[in-house]
């Protein structure tokens, strides 16, 4: 099919495809048996001609035009995108764990077994679970997971409960995970102090009622202080109750879900133990259960008999498997890691670091002008909080929108925005325990600036960012493309 070149092959840079006739080393009839000709290139292609170290330089920069944790702070709040320690990164690339086969048989693994069956033990001791299975490759699953387990356990039961209640501050995969396993959603409000209220669930819990999905500290920032009297009237009705740990970076060492009252509980691994995000994967979402549960959970699970570590398949209600193997082995590497480098104290200190920062960085912008805290009151925050730029916007014209483009400028990420949905022109912002003081003061001082920039002169909010490789782009129009092509400002990268 394909015609030897005519050049040897070290010396292919020296030549241009485009100096002669494709024909001449492609037979275009032959390869239209297997590729339909409208496939088949005609046209010359212009490779450059560029050195090594031309090619070096270009990726080099364009590496350079993305932005991570490792180059500031990201404070994207509900999603506590902390540093990750380099550690923890080396040992999870060395030949002993990342070469490990997974068809391994047991007696050759047992240090891997070792890891997963300890991760599984220090994260049932920070959550008040039981049990835990480590297979969930991410939040959104875990959450299906636990959702997975309330629907078998009604119908073990012998119980048709088919309702399951999640606030007006959830993300939005719990509503997605809780329709996906086939349950009708229960939306209930906020009360005015930004939490969920006894009296407001005693108005929607029934009979149907399978149970609850709450993050708490709650997407506000705020820790729900009613769940002790939720949880007794929950259970009361037979109802169970599922936590979402987006937000267990809050609370770490100083008090558990399973003291809560809540059932099921998952684990964002790359959130609070510091394994990375990874450009929306793999991650890890480990769900944990009280004894009552066990038996519901993925198989397998590791166990240990005497000194040996084995994995157990005979769960008698499990739910069958949700990841191939153990799920994502090299993500809880590193939060084992990570555990065992901070211990039970250093995670405690660092959630309270973490909720130190909310709290002076809160401080200092609620006040800004045109800035609203959500709910608008003095009390303290979590790891986390919310404030709206809906007045801004009035006095303005400049939306939250036009404010986080333009806070992109200054070198800095912006927060979360229009999330939660409840919120006028959100901002949701969680510096996390891994970001010093000078580098919040800065963030600090770049809101503000913004703030003053959108009374002073509107319209260059409005039209930022101006200082990136990339300008703003119509993200709708641009989703709505197979390909989108940006327009690039700086010479050397224009399309």
């Amino acid at each position: 099919m394909f015609r030897q070149a005519k050049w040897p092959l070290k010396n292919v840079f020296e030549y241009r495809l485009d100096e002669e006739p494709i024909s001449k080393y492609i037979d275009i009839e032959e390869l239209s048996k297997y590729i339909p000709k409208r496939l088949i290139r005609r046209s010359k292609i212009n490779f450059p001609k560029l050195s090594e170290f031309d090619v070096v330089r270009h990726y080099t920069r364009l590496s350079q035009h993305n932005y991570g944790v490792d180059l500031g702070i990201y404070p994207l709040g509900s999603c506590t995108m902390k540093y990750n320690p380099r550690f923890n990164e080396h040992v999870a690339s060395t030949f002993t764990f990342k070469d490990i086969h997974p068809d391994t048989p047991e007696k050759y693994v047992q240090g891997v077994l070792e890891i997963i069956y300890e991760l599984s033990g220090f994260l049932a001791s920070l959550t008040g679970m039981d049990y835990f299975s480590l297979q969930p490759a991410a939040g959104a699953q875990g959450e299906f997971v636990g959702v997975l387990i309330m629907k078998k356990y009604f119908e073990m039961i012998g119980e048709e409960r088919d309702e399951i209640i999640i606030p007006d501050t959830a993300h939005g995969t719990n509503p997605a995970s809780a329709r996906m396993g086939g349950f009708k959603i229960i939306e209930v409000p906020s009360d005015n102090r930004g939490m969920l209220s006894l009296s407001m669930i005693k108005n929607v819990v029934g009979d149907r009622t399978a149970g609850l999905m709450l993050t708490n500290p709650n997407t506000l920032g705020i820790f729900e202080e009613d769940i002790l009297e939720i949880a007794d009237f929950l259970h009361e009705n037979g109802s169970l109750l599922y936590y979402d740990g987006a937000n267990l970076n809050a609370i770490m060492g100083w008090i558990k879900p399973g003291d809560m009252g809540f059932d099921i509980v998952h684990v964002n691994l790359h959130k609070t133990f510091s394994t990375p995000h990874g450009g929306g994967g793999p991650g890890a979402g480990p769900v944990g259960v009280k004894k009552h549960l066990r038996d519901f959970l993925p198989v397998p699970i590791v166990e240990k008999e005497g000194d040996r570590y084995k994995l157990v398949w005979d769960l008698r209600h499990t739910i069958g498997k949700v990841h191939s193997y153990f799920g994502n082995f090299l993500v809880l590497l590193r939060a084992y890691l990570y555990i065992r480098l901070m211990g039970f104290d250093g995670l405690k200190k660092a959630s309270s670091i973490a909720v130190l920062n909310s709290n002076y960085v809160f401080k200092k912008v609620r006040n800004l002008r045109g800035v609203s805290p959500y709910p608008d009151n003095d009390k303290f925050r979590m790891h986390e909080f919310v404030i709206s730029l809906d007045k801004l916007k009035r006095d303005t014209g400049v939306s939250a929108r036009d404010f986080s483009k333009r806070i992109i400028d200054y070198g800095v990420y912006a927060p979360t925005t229009y999330f939660p949905l409840i919120v006028p022109e959100a901002l949701m912002i969680e510096p996390t325990e891994t970001v010093s003081k000078d580098a919040l003061d800065t963030y600090i001082d770049v809101l503000s600036k913004v703030v003053e920039e959108a009374y002073d002169e509107p319209s260059k909010v409005i039209n930022s960012p101006v200082n990136t490789s990339v300008g703003r782009i119509d993200e709708a129009y641009g989703s709505r493309l197979k390909t989108f092509k940006p327009t690039f400002r700086w010479k050397g990268l224009r399309r």
